[in-house]
């Protein structure tokens, strides 16, 4: 998840060989976990206080905002820097990380402390660990499991006044759509609708031109929809998926929810701004991160049941994905503080942290946590999280992907908030950009 942004990762350095056996070091004084800076990060601060009681190792954290985090990171990253020596990085970082050699390979670790892929949830090892995609290769652990959801006044939808005019209009209840087709239809209904005595509006939805956040958005729509990102059959084949007649449909979709239902100088808008018109009351739905939702729940203007939550509707056909965020945590290889950086993630794999970490608010990947009888109703939102989470699909992970996204967010921009052209110029023109970028990379 989250603001992958504008560089691509260059090699540095050799590869590292053979995982981390045979590794000898003193026992380090300190360790410096890097990641972004937001609520999650503050939790996992009070959480490493067990490691550091048990391991008599310090943790010093590098905490960025997000719209600086990957410029920053990429950067230490990409120089050899020694600042970080466990980084929990964005899940896009994988490919180059692990072709560059920037991550220490995990394979021969986890056979050694028995720690095992089946036990985290299978997209984010997907997501998060794994390089290539699908092959048991791991540069990292599932760390914090993220997926795009949906946050909507449930107590504005029990109004009743608003109940019997949504139903005389629309010939159903207003309650959580099953479709997109639904969802926008609840957008128009409350855009610019009076809720005690201020001018409320639709829906927030992800704007931002900047790092990443209109990709986001808008391919958590278009997947709905039935965009592939190539031939399912013939990697790196693009025309005629990538710009297919269902994906213009998603992107056409996006710009009308753009356009009918946002609120007034909603065209650069992410994570960030969202959430800031639903906690203020402008909206009556939003998609975020499920990162959001604790915060939500624990609001005085929107929480407790004044709001609910709900995965991804339907498309056209009646498939349902969703656009996975999070992050895996690794050991970065120019550390000299392997061995506890190590220490770090055994400790960090732990059922027992892994539930703590849930309770403080981290979104456990641990199949224990998750599949717990007790989890769908520990938290108003957590049920919403098992469904959202099973039905995932991520952007690029290749090497190349700070070119792939470049390209996605200027066409999908142009299209959706600027207005230019349409949404198969949109789609055709990033079917090219992107078989251009992957010429590039010798893909063909």
């Amino acid at each position: 998840m989250t603001i992958r942004h504008v560089r691509s990762l260059a090699a540095f350095g050799a590869v590292l060989a053979a995982g981390v056996a045979g590794t000898s070091q003193a026992s380090a004084k300190d360790l410096t976990l890097c990641w972004a800076a937001w609520d999650p990060a503050n939790a996992l601060v009070e959480l490493s206080k067990d490691f550091e009681a048990k391991s008599g190792v310090k943790m010093k954290f590098e905490f960025v905002p997000w719209p600086n985090f990957a410029d920053r990171m990429l950067n230490e990253l990409n120089s050899g820097g020694k600042l970080c020596d466990l980084m929990i990085g964005d899940s896009q970082w994988i490919g180059g990380a692990a072709e560059n050699g920037q991550y220490v390979k995990l394979n021969d670790f986890f056979d050694k402390e028995g720690i095992k892929m089946d036990d985290f949830i299978p997209a984010t090892v997907v997501g998060y660990a794994e390089w290539p995609k699908n092959s048991p290769n791991y540069w990292a652990l599932p760390a914090f499991g993220d997926v795009i959801g949906w946050s909507y006044r449930k107590d504005w939808f029990a109004r009743p006044e608003l109940q019997t005019e949504f139903k005389k209009k629309y010939g159903r209840d207003l309650a959580v759509p099953k479709t997109f087709a639904e969802l926008k239809d609840i957008a128009e209904f409350f855009q610019k609708r009076e809720i005690d005595g201020k001018t409320v509006y639709g829906a927030g939805i992800y704007t931002e031109r900047g790092s990443e956040g209109i990709t986001m958005g808008a391919m958590d729509v278009l997947y709905s929809f039935g965009f592939q990102y190539e031939n399912p059959d013939k990697p790196y084949e693009l025309d005629g998926f990538v710009n297919s007649a269902k994906a213009v449909q998603g992107l056409e979709f996006y710009k009308q929810l753009y356009d009918c239902c946002t609120p007034p100088g909603h065209s650069d808008a992410y994570m960030s701004e969202d959430i800031d018109a639903y906690k203020s009351g402008q909206v009556a739905l939003h998609m975020n991160f499920a990162f959001t939702w604790p915060g939500i729940n624990a609001d005085a203007n929107v929480g407790g049941d004044k709001s609910g939550y709900f995965p991804n509707p339907a498309g056209p056909d009646g498939v349902a994905f969703a656009q996975l965020g999070g992050q895996g945590i690794s050991v970065v290889s120019a550390s000299e503080k392997k061995d506890d950086a190590l220490a770090y993630i055994k400790w960090f794999a732990q059922p027992e942290v892994q539930q703590k970490w849930w309770q403080m608010g981290g979104y456990s990947a641990l199949r224990k946590v998750v599949e717990d009888p007790g989890f769908a109703t520990s938290q108003p939102y957590a049920q919403t999280f098992l469904d959202s989470m099973a039905i995932v699909k991520d952007f690029w992970a290749e090497p190349a992907y700070a070119s792939l996204l470049q390209a996605t967010q200027k066409r999908f921009h142009d299209y959706v908030v600027a207005g230019q052209g349409s949404a198969q110029d949109a789609l055709d023109g990033l079917a090219k950009d992107w078989t251009q970028i992957f010429d590039d990379e010798g893909k063909y």
